[in-house]
């Protein structure tokens, strides 16, 4: 039985399958009679077919020109590779799509893998959502910001970045170059004063009316002319208007003009390949060692490197290079809109397919090229060395730590696996000795010379407060990182930030680092299940995202492993402090006494509690205490006269 999908409706499918009755286990007589009772009724017309187990679980996805003719081959056992074969044993049930042409069902093709990625497809793992600059134009003054998922703010969007880091040193970028506000509408419109972005450089403070709104919608001018890859007539601008103000003699002027002109001038020195001229393209290359294959993805918006990014397709066994990446670049363009431009480091036998689905899907021509010289081919011989030393990386990846590493970046869609970790935990009784905890970790393991705790002592810190408590850790952490290293370059700033906690602990230390201007160190919290079960633990994730791994997950374990040591330094901490407060001597807190003239005053009072009781006569007649020193002592235990 099949369906037709109109051109308006092609991926609405009507369900249209028949299950043929039997057991689980693979019979590959059983597999073949399955499919000929299905072939017996399709067309000769384009479509998508699914095959199913006993169970009607999805084995594998597939499209045809002629869903007949491509359907009738899987009975022909004697001519399928060993995994084909394999399905085909496994197969019970089938289910049929017809569309109107080949391009249409190659896009629901991509379309059903992605959905019920099936073990039999090659499958992109690394499907996440990409992250996109997005210049928000819904207030007065715009803003810019990080974005994923859907796009229904108000704005320009510029993307897709490689991964969250690309995304971050372009923020930056803007920042320095055009500072342009990057907080929240609510943060904004409760500002009385400047706030620490726009002590270093990295906002023009329009919340405060430091900037006329003329002024900042030219900088936004500017900042759109620099995404969309006109840097070079951005820093012609620069030039000229720093060449103005020096003749001016507004000095001041041409100083912040200057100091924006060199941070335009190192970005573009940073570029890591030279797409000049390029204009927007993907770059991808694949890379194959034994079946197991990697590919490179290089990122060029107006000719200007946004990232570049390896993947690892999974099912790849046994399947030919060249089904492999077409097959990868039909899912990744699932997800990214495709650019006009998409280079090859070789020749698809389904180009032209691929070329009219990718375009029917962009709603403008797509041209996909394998070039043959200039620039392009460098780009792609660029990508083709990345995608080798990609995946011979992850071949290398041996160590233990390092492949949880891997697989922590993965989860928390890192860019890549974290160098240093930072967990931070809470400790104290009732509100009393209380303390933070730092404890980091990297790929050398606990890194215990880096631990860190933090004795809370503000005024406006209330007793027990977790969240106030946390809050003052992390500024008082970030404060002294941004004073001692704002350019980031010792490698004490962390890659990833695990926080002991669900949703409220989490949101508010995303607040507390966005207000000191922190916007690009991932934060997760971690939470326990159920009745506090361990090995239940939630993963929260900035935007509401959550996760869960499955109990007997190495990287479960790990992430355990790192909340359990931060508790544990914590509690320590907290219990050294304790110990301390219980043995303190009040007279250790006055200024000028040492222990020689606390050992008199106590022989001569007997305990602490009686010296702080003396009367200042009694205290003068004590040895050793000159009438000064013993005016001072009054003076500490009663200041309130």
């Amino acid at each position: 039985m099949s369906d037709t999908t109109s051109s308006t409706d092609r991926f609405n499918e009507e369900k249209s399958a028949f299950t043929v009755r039997g057991s689980d286990a693979p019979d590959i007589e059983a597999g073949v009679a399955a499919i000929r009772n299905v072939l017996a009724t399709l067309p000769l017309r384009p479509g998508v077919y699914r095959m199913q187990d006993a169970k009607g679980d999805v084995l594998y996805v597939g499209k045809a020109k002629a869903l007949k003719n491509r359907v009738g081959n899987y009975v022909q056992v004697s001519r399928l590779p060993k995994r084909i074969a394999r399905m085909v044993a496994q197969t019970r049930s089938m289910t049929i799509v017809t569309t109107n042409t080949e391009s249409e069902a190659l896009l629901l093709e991509a379309q059903l893998i992605k959905r019920y990625r099936p073990p039999y497809n090659v499958l992109l793992r690394d499907d996440k959502s990409f992250p996109f600059i997005l210049l928000r134009e819904d207030h007065a003054f715009p803003r810019v910001q990080k974005h994923r998922g859907a796009r229904r703010a108000v704005g320009q969007y510029y993307g897709p970045f490689a991964s969250a880091g690309s995304v971050t040193r372009t923020l930056n970028a803007l920042q320095k170059l055009f500072l342009l506000r990057s907080c929240t509408d609510s943060f904004f419109a409760n500002r009385s004063r400047p706030c620490l972005l726009h002590q270093i450089k990295r906002c023009s403070a329009p919340c405060v009316d430091r900037i006329a709104k003329e002024d900042y919608a030219e900088l936004v001018s500017d900042a759109k002319a620099f995404l969309g890859g006109k840097s070079t007539q951005v820093q012609k601008k620069l030039g000229e208007q720093m060449s103005v103000a020096a003749e001016a003699m507004d000095y001041e002027l041409a100083t912040i003009l200057r100091d924006r002109l060199r941070a335009l001038t190192f970005i573009q020195g940073t570029q890591a390949i030279n797409a000049e001229g390029i204009g927007d393209a993907d770059v991808f290359a694949l890379a194959n060692r034994s079946g197991v294959m990697g590919i490179q993805a290089f990122f060029i918006r107006g000719g200007q490197n946004w990232g570049h990014r390896s993947f690892f397709p999974a099912h790849t066994a046994e399947v030919p290079e060249e089904e492999v990446l077409a097959g990868f670049l039909m899912q990744f363009y699932e997800e990214v809109p495709p650019p006009k431009l998409v280079l090859l480091d070789r020749v698809l036998p389904e180009a032209v397919l691929i070329e009219a689905a990718l375009t029917e899907k962009a709603e403008r021509k797509v041209q996909l090229k394998q070039p043959q010289r200039g620039d392009q081919v460098k780009l792609v011989a660029q990508a083709s060395r990345n995608a080798i030393e990609a995946l011979d990386r992850r071949l290398a990846e041996s160590t233990t730590q390092g492949k949880l590493l891997s697989e922590v970046a993965d989860l928390f869609e890192l860019e890549g696996p974290p160098g240093r970790i930072e967990v931070y935990d809470n400790s104290h009784i009732m509100g009393t000795n209380m303390v933070g905890a730092m404890i980091v970790a990297g790929p050398e393991g606990f890194r215990k010379g880096a631990y860190r705790k933090f004795n809370i002592k503000r005024p406006e810190t209330a007793a027990g407060d977790d969240f106030a408590m946390m809050r003052e850790v992390l500024e008082r952490r970030f404060a002294r990182l941004e004073k001692e290293d704002p350019e980031r370059t010792s490698g004490e700033w962390p890659d990833l930030l695990l926080i002991d906690g669900g949703k409220g602990q989490l949101s508010a230390v995303c607040a507390v680092l966005e207000e000191m201007g922190v916007q690009d160190v991932p934060v997760v919290g971690i939470s326990k299940g159920p009745d506090r079960n361990a090995g239940r633990e939630h993963f929260h994730m900035p935007g509401g995202r959550e996760s869960m791994l499955p109990l007997n997950s190495p990287v479960l374990f790990f992430l355990q492993r790192l909340r359990d040591e931060a508790h544990r330094f914590a509690i320590g901490a907290h219990r050294a402090k304790r110990a301390k407060a219980f043995t303190a001597n009040p007279l250790d807190d006055v200024p000028g006494i040492g222990p020689a003239r606390k050992k008199a005053l106590l022989m001569h009072f007997g305990t602490a509690k009686a010296v702080r009781a003396a009367a200042l006569e009694d205290l003068q007649r004590a040895p050793g205490v000159s009438a000064a020193m013993a005016r001072a002592i009054h003076d500490h235990f009663h200041a309130g006269g």
